[in-house]
């Protein structure tokens, strides 16, 4: 095949493949992305150009060695850069890693030459990389974008170069029932947005980076190797995510590696392993530093015991039935949630409410009660959903919070999503300020979720969080959010220090404890380490107290980890709910200071390499490395879909405003709002559109087409159920002020269908239309459905 007809094939698959935001403006290359002209941040996917430079991809590999020994996790990155083509480049890189990484290390390798790098207050770092990158010089530059999204700049990778840059990191990790488990996110999934590309904030510019099709292998390679030490034997090993290879050195030790490092990084690894006897390593930890002295406490969790009686609840379920999630992401959703619906008891409530570009409520009015013909209309009213639109989260959540609540009884909030999404404060402020009593859950689905989002929305509602990563374990996450919510661990935990001169504890407060993990409490401390530590609070038994004498704690130089683990925790504590807040300058002085003083990456403080020796004139090609769409993830995630243009004989208009518009344009399975399906050989023609209340026919007509695709599937999905499907559907409803649905809309079937009326009306209620010139429009559209 010709490059100019693979060209044309990558132009047609990107059209079909739903993004109108890839179009090409005249004049355009569609090599690059331009930073700036766009309407919004939105990602795109990446069109090959006729520049065989910039189609040479500069990332070649990317290698994780993990070592994990006892809590600590140590792992250091190793990315390999190299040029191909005969250009000089600068490579721009966005890829995730741990939400609880302390990243405190970074050097670059050329040829035989080794410069360690530099921490920085943030725009000198950017500053200092500018500035080597036009005077010739090789430069890395290391931002933190999110607390689990980074962004690597190398400049001056020169023709025939290979350019390596390691960075470290380290985590702590704590064990749940018994289990530990690490997590090493491999790739970034493309993030809703719509924020303006123009003027649009440094931190934010991220967001905007090229992503492959669906399908894709990644253009790099994705390497990994685990050390695993106990002090213990290892009971179990494996990993849920990956086939690997695991070689035993020994009962205490293990050796894990990756089968196939060519396609395994479009997806999170997951390693999770026991120790015999159901051991867990708990305690206390000490460092006397030169400096300062810290201290880690890690209390093992007293047993659950299942109470007499469940009180009963109320559920609020919001669910993400976006693009992202359609496909394999929402019907493991689906199942996670017919999982925990039918679990509820008769005395519970429970309510649901799905969003994407819009939202859509089971029962606006409030609550119903768990029986089960109500929890057969809840899956019934999510089952309808295919999976389409954008990510609105926030107006969702506040619908959500300030549904009416049900008197007398414990509410429980469950947020089910892939996380694919920019406004992580937004959220956690929101959740914060509007939850009241309640307690929030977070359930993230998928390989490649945003964890920073699900573990913080799950800390802000005082929660738990839960990753899905496929419909196998569906099941058990539901069973285990069951036991969560039955009966907490431990309540009303207060801790105090007896004699032991502690201080700059993280966390500052302890929230409940639901799951059988271990209390885990950094801080420093003045003096000899004397006295002991005191944990208070309530179980399902009564009161529990537990004292650790500091005589016992295990102090030594190999705890050195501890300052920048606590330092980590202090930084996360200080920029969770504020990390955007750019007129926090009392924020962004703390975390900076402590950024700089323990060599830690933030959003306020990034590392910069620069080789000494000048190797070019300073003039290269800038290339943004695309990513790998998540395994499971649809190309809906990028995006609406390209529409055809639509033919339109407006009819004349009648009194009172009123309009109507014949109309002839056929829309085929799988068009629209969703990848190209096999043909079902259904059509959905809109006959006519009839409105009033200041919205002209053609503006309501234009809308619903848009999306027209998501009704169609609501028939396709009857037909397969055997559903006698009508040959017209009438669809009346109103359009408030704000552009949105206001009410219920009506929907009239030629061929009465409970089941498809409920399909076809969630699905309007998710349109978006022009806002009317008066009170509100009200608007009948009659679609003819053929060829079932």
């Amino acid at each position: 095949m010709s490059k100019p007809v693979r060209i044309f094939c990558a132009l047609l698959a990107l059209v079909i493949g739903g993004l109108a935001t890839t179009a090409l403006r005249p004049g355009e290359s569609p090599g690059t992305r331009p930073e700036s002209g766009d309407k919004t941040l939105a990602p795109y996917f990446v069109v090959l150009s006729e520049d065989p430079d910039k189609d040479a991809l500069p990332l070649k590999s990317t290698h994780a060695d993990v070592k994990i020994a006892g809590v600590v996790a140590e792992v250091k990155i190793t990315q390999v850069y190299r040029n191909a083509g005969k250009k000089n480049l600068e490579a721009i890189y966005v890829f995730p890693m741990s939400t609880r990484a302390a990243v405190h290390a970074m050097r670059m390798t050329i040829g035989e030459r080794v410069v360690e790098a530099e921490i920085m207050e943030r725009q000198k770092a950017r500053e200092t990389y500018e500035g080597a990158k036009k005077e010739g010089k090789t430069t890395s530059l290391l931002e933190q974008r999110r607390p689990n999204v980074f962004q690597m700049n190398v400049a001056n990778i020169l023709p025939g170069d290979e350019i390596k840059v390691e960075l470290q990191y380290l985590e702590l990790l704590q064990p749940e029932d018994n289990v530990y488990e690490f997590a090493y996110p491999a790739v970034v999934g493309p993030r809703y947005t719509t924020k303006s590309a123009a003027g649009a904030a440094e931190a934010d510019k991220w967001v905007q980076n090229p992503y492959l099709h669906q399908g894709e292998a990644p253009p790099y390679t994705f390497g990994l190797n685990v050390e695993l030490t106990s002090g213990v034997p290892i009971a179990k090993l494996s990993s849920p995510s990956h086939e690997v290879e695991i070689k035993y050195t020994g009962k205490t030790a293990a050796r894990i590696t990756l089968k196939d490092e060519k396609t395994a990084g479009n997806k999170d690894f997951v390693l999770r392993y026991a120790l015999a006897g159901g051991k867990i390593d708990t305690g206390l930890m000490l460092y006397p530093g030169p400096d300062d002295n810290f201290f880690l406490l890690m209390m093992e969790p007293p047993a659950r015991v299942r109470p007499e009686a469940v009180l009963p609840r109320e559920y609020i379920f919001i669910v993400d039935v976006s693009g992202s999630m359609h496909g394999f992401p929402l019907d493991t959703a689906k199942a996670l949630m017919q999982n925990i619906i039918k679990d509820l008891k008769p005395q519970d409530f429970l309510n649901v409410l799905l969003f994407e570009s819009g939202s859509a409520i089971l029962s606006p009015s409030g609550s119903l009660p768990a029986s089960a013909a109500n929890k057969e209309k809840a899956l019934a009213f999510m089952q309808a959903r295919p999976g389409g639109g954008g990510t609105n989260i926030v107006p969702a959540l506040a619908q959500a919070l300030a549904l009416p609540r049900t008197p007398g009884i414990s509410r429980i909030v469950t947020v089910v999503t892939d996380g694919y999404v920019d406004v992580e404060p937004q959220v956690f402020q929101l959740i914060r300020d509007n939850l009241g009593a309640a307690n929030l859950f977070a359930f993230g689905i998928g390989s490649s979720v945003n964890r920073h989002l699900i573990e913080g929305m799950a800390r802000a509602g005082q929660g738990e969080t839960f990753v899905v990563l496929n419909q196998a374990e569906a099941a058990r996450q539901a069973e285990k959010f069951r036991k969560y919510i039955a009966n907490p661990v431990l309540t009303d935990i207060r801790v105090s220090y007896e004699g032991f001169s502690a201080f700059d504890v993280e966390p500052e407060t302890v929230p409940d404890l639901f799951a059988l993990r271990p209390l885990a409490i950094l801080g420093k401390y003045r003096g000899n380490a004397a006295g002991a530590i005191v944990v208070r609070g309530k179980t399902a038994q009564g009161a529990f107290e537990r004292r650790l004498d500091l005589k016992e704690a295990q102090a030594g130089p190999d705890n050195a980890a501890l300052r920048l683990l606590w330092a980590r925790q202090r930084i996360r504590g200080l920029v969770d709910f504020s990390q955007f807040d750019r007129d926090n300058q009392e924020v962004k002085k703390e975390v900076t200071a402590l950024g700089l003083k323990y060599s830690l990456m933030t959003p306020f403080t990034s590392f910069v390499a620069v080789d000494k020796v000048k190797r070019a004139d300073g003039q290269m090609v800038t290339v943004k490395q695309p990513l790998p769409m998540p395994e499971g993830v649809s190309d809906l995630a990028i995006g609406k879909s390209i529409m055809p243009s639509v033919m339109a004989t407006p009819m004349p208009s009648r009194p009172g405003n009123l309009g109507e518009l014949a109309l002839g344009r056929k829309l085929k399975a799988g068009h629209g709002g969703g990848p190209v399906a096999p043909e079902s050989g259904m059509k959905l023609t809109i006959k006519s559109v009839r409105a009033e209340g200041g919205l002209t026919p053609a503006a309501v007509q234009v809308a619903l087409d848009a999306e027209l695709a998501k009704l169609l599937r609501c028939c396709e999905e009857a037909g397969k159920r055997g559903v006698k499907l009508p040959a017209e559907i009438t669809l009346t409803f109103a359009i408030g002020l704000d552009g949105k649905i206001t009410g219920e809309p009506q929907v009239k079937l030629s061929t009465p269908e409970p089941s498809l009326e409920t399909c076809l009306a969630a699905a309007l209620k998710g349109l978006a239309f022009p806002p009317p010139r008066k009170t509100a429009a009200l608007a009948t559209v009659t679609l003819s459905l053929s060829g079932t």
